[in-house]
């Protein structure tokens, strides 16, 4: 009797563990909805209310600037360069080593043999506006025969720009997302060993002046260069802060007239321009990666009417070999004598009318309905274009 009770009460109990499970599912996939509808409204928002200068353009003189030093990193656990091999870095040892006070025999210091010290470019960007005192990411590369800069650390590197002074001084413990061991018959490598990085890794010394607002205006320039953009963008810019604020020059730059009330301080002035919203227009382009079988349509892509047929033709030939040799103890040799077979496919291909495609997903589903493959299409896009069917730019990387 308390068996039957038993078997009962765990016949409920698991009954309302379903219906709690199932009130759990329910759940969660109401709130995974909830997530994928409020991600695609944000998307749709921003791109009903357009994008946002800052995004687009890209104010005149603003930009960062490339710094490279040549350093050493020392730590090393016997991964880095052969200093037998590799003369720059023993030649840069010695010098750092005399700089540090040390009195060494070169004839003595070129029979060194030790493998922890490795010769390093060290680059970074300066962003614009740095001060001195603050600092920046610096990524490390090795320029010799080292194996790996795992545990590998930094001595002093000056960065200096294209002019030759030094904006910035480098030194620290690098962080490598990477290993690199083996022996003479097997070797485990993951990732890149011989680049690393470090964060925080440089100091600013000195600045980069910017002229910010010089003859109070501001010079524009589009990422993608496009006279309707452009356009749009000065259009909107005079829409909000008065006609003749915004000039555009050509299909990349627009000149902005900061008014007369943020001459002083045109700072407030910039944020609220670059917050402005403009229609962005892009010319209709079709990229293809043949390598990679990658087809990229841009939304303003249109085909004319026209029919395409499309079959693909296979050829498979093998090759065999019949040995002829002759019966026991009778005269002759052995006689190898090829043999190959060919053979040749080729799928039936119907005529299908395209038609005029206006937007991006009828051209899909019209090219979708040929059944062909990416690469397939790669040839279909080739032809297209060479018969004059297509409205828009053919770019093949």
């Amino acid at each position: 009797m308390d068996d039957s009770c038993d078997r009962q009460c765990l016949a409920i109990l698991m009954q309302k563990v379903k219906v709690e499970i199932c009130k759990v599912n329910t759940f969660m996939k109401t709130i995974k909805f909830l997530s994928i509808f409020l991600f695609f409204s944000a998307v749709m928002a921003q791109t009903a209310s357009g994008t946002r200068i800052k995004d687009i353009a890209q104010l005149g003189g603003v930009r960062e600037n490339q710094l490279s030093g040549y350093g050493l990193v020392t730590g090393l656990a016997g991964t880095g360069d052969d200093p037998q091999k590799v003369s720059f870095t023993r030649q840069a040892l010695y010098n750092m080593m005399v700089r540090q006070g040390i009195t060494i025999n070169p004839v003595d210091f070129a029979k060194i043999k030790s493998k922890n010290v490795a010769a390093v470019m060290v680059t970074a960007a300066l962003p614009p506006f740095a001060k001195p005192g603050s600092t920046i990411d610096i990524q490390v590369a090795s320029i010799g025969d080292a194996v790996s800069l795992a545990g590998g650390n930094l001595l002093m590197t000056a960065l200096k720009g294209p002019d030759g002074k030094v904006y910035a001084v480098a030194q620290g413990p690098m962080t490598i997302s990477a290993f690199s061991f083996g022996g003479k018959a097997a070797k485990a490598q993951k990732n890149h060993p011989t680049v690393g990085r470090i964060a925080n890794g440089a100091i600013i010394e000195q600045s980069v002046p910017v002229a910010l607002g010089q003859n109070g205006t501001l010079s524009y320039r589009l990422r993608a260069s496009d006279f309707t953009t452009a356009s749009h963008m000065s259009d909107a810019i005079n829409a909000s802060f008065g006609e003749g604020t915004a000039v555009p020059i050509d299909s990349t730059t627009v000149n902005v007239t900061i008014p007369e009330a943020n001459k002083e301080q045109p700072v407030p002035f910039i944020a609220k321009l670059e917050a402005l919203d403009i229609k962005v227009d892009t010319n209709a382009k079709v990229v293809i990666n043949e390598r990679t079988g990658t087809i990229v349509m841009g939304q303003d892509v249109r085909l004319s009417t026209v029919a395409v047929s499309h079959g693909n033709l296979s050829i498979v030939i093998k090759e065999s070999a019949d040995v002829v040799q002759p019966n026991p103890l009778a005269p002759g040799e052995t006689v190898i004598i090829p043999k190959s077979t060919v053979k040749i496919t080729e799928d039936e291909g119907g005529l299908l009318v395209v038609k005029e495609g206006v937007s991006i997903s009828a051209v899909a589903d019209a090219l979708n309905a040929i059944g062909a493959t990416p690469r397939d299409l790669i040839a279909i896009f080739e032809a297209i274009k060479a018969a004059g069917a297509m409205q828009g730019e053919l770019v093949v990387l």
